[in-house]
This record gives structure tokens, C-alpha cells and sequence, in this order.
């Protein structure tokens, strides 16, 4: 666990909570993983926070969560950048009620969104999967949902990141952040779509909803957590909603795209200092 993580307390990651009782059955323990890096401005963090907040005060997303088998879920809201920038914002909840899920909501909107340098999405995968032991829950899925607005910079290879949870028994799902319009931003790629489905997510069920524009934003978070917490997607069935992409059948993407632009950036750093 890194100390950006841990200085918050172990109460942040589910331990001594009310809501964390040993072996409480639930339908899944979600992780929410949220890239808060430099290249995201205030206001799209903003938009971010609030879109979560909207979905789980929706009544659609309620009645994913209270229609499952057990009829409750265990989330936790995790901020993550760089290699030591990964902060629980939200410590794992236990929502079983309306007055929870809105609960959870009024959280997410009133704290504070942080900016971070650098975008490691293999080490929020490695700081998260340790905290799924232990936190007084026991799911019949284990999801990580990762969102962020470029490929992997920072840290060990995300690819091998991605087995290890996967080989930890958790899925992967991702919410990559195309919303450049088009225009320069650094440390994006055209196809991080692509990159999502190819190097980022993994497990049984993983999908990608690409968001092209912040618009989008909030009813592909309602989409995606509908699906995430009713389970309603069968293993190997095709999607409905048309934002759900495929993960196969795609050209193979470069998973070390954003290592590679990283190294390049800085040489350039050096030729022009010289």
C-alpha cells in the first residue's frame, strides 16, 4: 500500500467501519478507480465526481443493486495518478438502501477532487487488489472499474498488472476518457479505447464504454454501473447498449504506448536543454 493511500487510515480502507462486517454477504465489492492526473482540468474532475454521484442516486442503478441475488453491494471511491497517488476518497460502504446509495452520493459530491502528476494505472491496479482482502465483505464478483484519459506512464507494465488481479479472481472494467475533441492534449492516444480493451481490463464479463465527450459522461457511468451491479451481462453475450464495446475482434494495441511517449517527452527535455 503506498502512504498517498495509507495516511488516511486503515478505517479508509474498510477495516473498524460500520458498514465492514465480517463476511457480510453482498452481490459484488466494486472498486470505483478514478484518474485525477494533471491532464484533466478541475471542471472535468468535477463532472466526473458528480457523474457518479447522479448515478447512484438514480433509480435504475438502485434497483441494479437491490434486484440481485443478496440485494446489496460494497463499493469504495479511490482517486489515483502516478505511482504514489492513489487515495480512497469513499472507504468501502455498504449499500443495502436507497438512504445508503444516497448516502454514498452526497459523499462523492462534497468531497473535494485532488490533481495528481502522471497517470500509472498499473499501480492503482496494484494498491487496489490488496484491498478487496479483509474488508469485511465477502461478493460473488470482484470488480475494479478503472477510468482515466491516457495509457499507462508510470510503474511496471500494466498488462502484468491486469493478470495479477485477474489471476486474484477480479475483473477489470474500464471507462476510458476520450474527450479531447480531437484536439492536443498530451499523454493522449487516438485509440485509447483500443488501449482499454487490449492492455487494461481483464477477468470473466470485462467490457470498455468509451466516453468521446464529457456530455456522455454521466449516462455512461449510469450505463456501466447498471451492468457492474445487477450482473446482468452473461458471460460471452453480446452488450445492448450500443456504448458497451466488444473486447475482442480488435486490431492489437501498443500496451506500451504511454512508456514510450513518456521516454520520447524527455528526450526531447534533454536535446533542448543542450
Amino acid at each position: 500500500m503506498t502512504a498517498a493511500a495509507f495516511e488516511r487510515g486503515l478505517s479508509d480502507l474498510g477495516a473498524g467501519t460500520p458498514e465492514a462486517r465480517d463476511g457480510t454477504a453482498v452481490d459484488v465489492e466494486l472498486v470505483l478507480a478514478v484518474d485525477v492526473s494533471w491532464s484533466m482540468d478541475q471542471s472535468e474532475q468535477e463532472i466526473q465526481r458528480d457523474g457518479y454521484a447522479a448515478a447512484f442516486r438514480d433509480p435504475k442503478v438502485q434497483e441494479a443493486i437491490f434486484d440481485g441475488v443478496n440485494g446489496r453491494v460494497a463499493v469504495t471511491y479511490v482517486e489515483w495518478a502516478g505511482t504514489t497517488s492513489q487515495m480512497v476518497v469513499v472507504p468501502w460502504t455498504l449499500i443495502d438502501t436507497k438512504e445508503a446509495a444516497d448516502a454514498f452520493a452526497y459523499r462523492l459530491a462534497t468531497e473535494l477532487p485532488d490533481r495528481e502528476r502522471r497517470t500509472s494505472i498499473s499501480s492503482a491496479i496494484d494498491t487496489i487488489v490488496p484491498m478487496f482482502d479483509g474488508n469485511g465483505f465477502d461478493g460473488l464478483r470482484r470488480v475494479i472499474d478503472i477510468s482515466g484519459d491516457g495509457p499507462n506512464n508510470q510503474g511496471r507494465m500494466v498488462t502484468l498488472a491486469r493478470d495479477g488481479a485477474v489471476a486474484a479472481g477480479i475483473t477489470i472494467n474500464g471507462l476510458p476518457l476520450m474527450t479531447s475533441g480531437g484536439g492536443f492534449s498530451w499523454g493522449s492516444i487516438p485509440d485509447l479505447d483500443r488501449y482499454y480493451s487490449d492492455c487494461v481490463i481483464g477477468g470473466p464479463g470485462a467490457f470498455v464504454i468509451p466516453v468521446n465527450d464529457w456530455s456522455q459522461f454521466p449516462e455512461a457511468v449510469r450505463r456501466k454501473l447498471i451492468l457492474e451491479l445487477a450482473g446482468g451481462w452473461p458471460l460471452g453475450a453480446e452488450p445492448r447498449e450500443p456504448l458497451v464495446l466488444k473486447t475482442q475482434g480488435l486490431p492489437a494495441a501498443d500496451c506500451l504506448v504511454g512508456e514510450n511517449m513518456w521516454m520520447e517527452r524527455q528526450q526531447r527535455w534533454m536535446d533542448d536543454t543542450r
